[in-house]
């Protein structure tokens, strides 16, 4: 789509973040969302994501799930793609689903980096927690902080391993 309609989205998710559609709002949110999607091409792999955004982002993870997976499957790639993984776990998690999280977003740890790598981190530890599997998930989490702490992060690198790898 054209940087306009892209700076539009933008606008809505940054009121949205701003709390101008607290959660009496919500359907009001949704119904922006739709109107701009409305405008995209049929077959655009961002209007079911966009929609789960939103869905999701108003407390209904339960219908944000289809439109994810409408969303890859229609396409969606790079970065959004990336997010949409992401957010689809934490909604199969919130869903009691987290061991289809798991599945998602554990070759996510093996993706070429980026800005999200901390998240794919975050969220799969809450999968991992989920089906009762704390050390992992605390081990992805310590490794995902490690690199931001002003000291430390050579022992807490380790640590993680060791969470996981009483041989590290």
């Amino acid at each position: 789509m054209n940087q306009d309609w892209e700076d539009r989205v933008a606008a809505a998710w940054a009121a949205f973040a701003r709390d101008e559609y607290p959660p009496e709002r919500a359907a009001e949110f949704r119904a922006l969302i739709d109107e701009l999607v409305a405008e995209l091409p049929d077959d655009s792999p961002l209007t079911p994501f966009e929609r789960a955004c939103a869905f999701d982002s108003t407390g209904h993870s339960d219908r944000a799930v289809p439109l994810y997976r409408e969303a890859l499957a229609r396409g969606l790639d790079g970065y959004r793609a990336r997010r949409t993984r992401i957010q689809l776990a934490s909604s199969l998690r919130n869903t009691g689903q987290p061991e289809e999280g798991v599945k998602l977003l554990t070759p996510e740890l093996d993706a070429p980096g980026d800005e999200l790598d901390d998240a794919v981190r975050a969220c799969l530890a809450l999968c991992l927690s989920s089906l009762g599997r704390d050390r992992e998930g605390l081990s992805l989490v310590l490794g995902a902080l490690a690199p931001h702490l002003p000291r430390y992060q050579r022992s807490m690198a380790n640590y993680a391993r060791a969470l996981v790898d009483p041989e590290a």
